[in-house]
């Protein structure tokens, strides 16, 4: 009896499925919405042409155009300080104070030094002339002497060695005197470099008129001779200097722009190339590339740091796309594009590429649907829904 009412059982429930759905046709409908909506969900945008150049960043420094560093090479202790770092200063303003008696004795010896061997030099040249002039004068008369017999060939001999002598004489002794010149100016010149800036009395005087951007001078304290004592920017514009490599070197060309940013003011312009510097640093192997600051742009101090971005291998009229749109499979390189709902594989070749986004040299064509979001998870002919970029 049992298996016979299972017997039954099992012959309705196709019957009763069949009335179940007569009854309730209405409710069949969310599963034909949702085969609608089948399809891997991307984002696309239309393939178009613009121009790309390739970017290549550096790190540069802010410096003014009319700079003056006052460095001081000899250990010092200050005595006053008239300014501080921010203030505005005029040319022949007094800094500070430093006492620089024994660098300051050092220097006017040294001057006195150097023009005691200029004054020496001048006084045997002077001496030395008169004597090879008078032996050239003994040689010229025993000649005219010789000519009428009243001298012999061997007196015309002697005057002539004895002017050759005279002329050897003179000169190891001159040269002699320029060593010790040269000797003294070099001295000269180190305690000029030394003291360029300051006056008998140990005042630092500011060379020139600008802004005070660094003061490291303190009261009562030594100064270091590593380190600027003082560092002026001239009211003239900013400009930017990098260094880059000799690879970059023969892209860039005077006249043409560069973006930069400074972080220390949160602050981005253009900049325009001014100078290309053709020999390298012999430390660094990197050429200086000048960048002149617009006029308008305000806040910038010397010692800055900026990011600067060079523009090279302009393309124009190019087709673009986003960098992230591009797989890259076994070597190749490919995209999905979308046609009547399906994704189509693309292979790309791509060339030149910029700040997020790529050239596309072969493969793409302007006007196409290009899958954006999503390709990872997409197959030739698989079929796609497109959704918005919120979705």
């Amino acid at each position: 009896m049992n298996i016979l009412r299972k017997t039954a059982v099992l012959l309705l429930a196709p019957v009763l499925a069949l009335s179940l759905a007569a009854c309730g046709g209405g409710e069949a409908e969310p599963a034909g919405d949702e085969a609608a909506e089948a399809g891997v969900a991307v984002q696309v945008e239309t393939v178009v042409q613009d121009t790309i150049a390739t970017e290549n960043k550096v790190s540069g420094k802010i410096s003014a155009d009319n700079e003056a560093v006052i460095m001081i090479a000899s250990t010092a202790k200050c005595t006053a300080v008239y300014f501080e770092a921010g203030d505005q200063v005029e040319a022949g303003d007094i800094l500070c104070t430093l006492e620089l008696g024994s660098a300051l004795a050092n220097y006017n010896a040294a001057r006195i030094g150097y023009n005691g061997a200029v004054q020496s030099y001048n006084d045997q040249k002077a001496v030395l002339d008169k004597q090879v002039q008078l032996a050239a004068d003994n040689v010229a008369n025993t000649k005219a002497l010789f000519e009428i017999g009243a001298a012999s060939q061997l007196e015309v001999d002697q005057a002539e060695l004895n002017y050759s002598n005279a002329v050897a004489g003179r000169n190891s002794a001159l040269t002699q005197l320029e060593s010790g010149i040269q000797s003294a100016k070099s001295g000269l010149s180190q305690l000029d470099t030394a003291l360029e800036n300051v006056d008998p009395d140990g005042n630092v005087v500011a060379p020139m008129a600008g802004t005070l951007v660094t003061m490291s001078a303190v009261e009562n304290s030594f100064i270091s001779n590593s380190m600027p004592l003082a560092v002026i920017d001239g009211p003239d514009q900013m400009k930017v200097s990098v260094s880059v490599s000799e690879a970059l070197v023969p892209k860039l060309s005077i006249g043409s722009s560069a973006d930069v940013y400074v972080s220390a003011i949160d602050e981005s312009f253009t900049a325009v190339i001014r100078s290309v510097e053709q020999a390298a640093n012999m430390q660094t192997r990197l050429y200086t590339v000048t960048l002149t600051v617009p006029a308008d742009v305000g806040g910038l101090l010397s010692g800055m740091f900026a990011d600067v971005t060079f523009f090279t291998d302009v393309s124009q009229n190019a087709v673009v796309v986003p960098t992230e749109s591009i797989l890259t499979s076994g070597g190749s390189q490919y995209v999905f594009v979308v046609e009547d709902g399906i994704a189509r594989y693309t292979e790309v070749v791509t060339g030149l590429t910029g700040s997020g986004v790529t050239e596309v040299t072969s493969g793409l064509t302007a006007g196409q649907q290009l899958v954006t979001v999503g390709q990872a998870y997409l197959h030739e002919g698989d079929p796609v829904r497109v959704v918005s970029g919120e979705g």
